[in-house]
């Protein structure tokens, strides 16, 4: 058996950045923010006084223990941040996410084995700036899918070993529904991102011409990080279910990695495969945005599945609630559970899944088959 880790968006630009050791340039070019620095203001003001500057461990709070307790084999994230001292602003763009080079021990602090890069961050900086991204990773001992110098680097896996001599292949892709510009697309003259037209026969067989091609054999398992559609709203559209059915049947994927909703969605278990149709933002600077306030988007999950190594079938998924509080993980309160734990069942109910608190006080998915 093997246990993940994987989370959805993790955000350590912008106000995360500002309060680690090494802040970057606050400035912004957003029409509604110009300094990231308000973005810590706004958190101050909603929770109290965040302490400056931090160690690198401290964002994520109470989740290393839970980590160090579940000792999954990968850890897996999707990082929508660009990793760059680069000031090349991609124009156009109302959000930009960068974070100091010199920050990037507050991902090494977590341990993080893969960052999916296949999404709508990961060159707000430029070209420039996801080179520098792909290098600080790297050298940080990072392996990255999804983004590359090249279209055949951007679509390659990044291939974690285990133990046992097996292999995990986590591919990425952004989806132009999730904000991925057109232009941002990686060709073999060009870095950018391994991108997802739309989810028709063609853009399919583009991912499984993928997976084939990295595949050795049944025993690697596949994970197909997407990021997908719109950040707000529950309900998969009927497009997305379709595909990540397809995936699953038709091009081998073992788990459907979903992400880009600000807030958790449902989930679904296909054939003993697990899809994930949106994990939510474990780690934002969005604590002390007003507005939308009736997803509680700074509610978020942890989510651990175990899977049988010799098959990918899902035999166990394990799930930690979270709270970003000062900018920090914190162990939520019961009642924000139990409303975590409502919105699950609620929104599993079209997949046949529901939730159950366990005995440590973790969620576990319940599932017919």
């Amino acid at each position: 058996m093997l246990t993940l880790f994987l989370c959805g968006d993790v955000m350590t630009g912008r106000g995360v950045d500002q309060i680690l050791a090494y802040p970057g340039d606050p400035r912004l070019p957003e029409s509604y923010r110009t300094d990231a620095r308000s973005c810590v203001s706004l958190a101050e003001r909603k929770n109290g006084p965040i302490p400056r500057p931090v160690q690198d461990d401290y964002v994520w709070g109470f989740a290393l223990q839970t980590l160090a307790d579940v000792c999954p084999t990968a850890r897996i994230v999707n990082l929508e941040t660009s990793v760059t001292t680069s000031d090349d602003f991609w124009k156009g763009k109302p959000v930009h996410y960068r974070m100091t080079p010199r920050n990037i021990g507050c991902l090494s602090a977590a341990g993080i084995d893969c960052c999916a890069l296949g999404n709508n961050h990961v060159l707000d900086l430029g070209h420039a700036g996801l080179s520098e991204t792909l290098r600080t990773l790297g050298d940080a001992g990072i392996k990255t899918a999804g983004a590359g110098l090249s279209e055949t680097a951007a679509w390659a896996p990044a291939v974690i070993p285990t133990e046992a001599g097996g292999r995990i292949l986590v591919f990425s892709v952004g989806a132009r529904d999730s904000g991925v510009f057109g232009e941002w697309a990686a060709a073999e003259d060009r870095p950018g991102v391994a991108q997802l037209r739309d989810y028709s026969k063609r853009p399919f067989d583009r991912v499984a011409k993928a997976i084939a091609a990295a595949r050795r054999d049944d025993s690697d398992i596949v994970v197909m990080s997407i990021h997908w559609g719109g950040n707000w709203g529950y309900r998969p559209p009927h497009r997305h279910r379709k595909f990540a059915r397809r995936l699953i049947d038709e091009a081998g994927v073992d788990i459907v990695h979903g992400h880009s909703s600000h807030h958790v969605k449902g989930i679904e278990v296909y054939h003993g495969r697990l899809i994930l149709y949106g994990c939510g933002d474990l780690i934002t600077d969005y604590e002390g945005l007003p507005g939308r306030q009736a997803y509680r988007f700074s509610l978020s999950l942890m989510y651990f599945p175990q899977v049988d190594s010799a098959t990918g079938r899902l035999s166990r998924l394990r799930i930690q609630p979270t709270v970003l509080r000062r900018l920090q993980l914190h162990r939520p309160a019961e009642e924000n559970v139990a409303w975590l734990m409502k919105v699950l069942n609620r929104e599993g109910r079209r997949f046949g899944t529901s939730v159950r608190l366990a005995d440590d006080g973790m969620i576990e998915l319940v599932w017919a088959g």
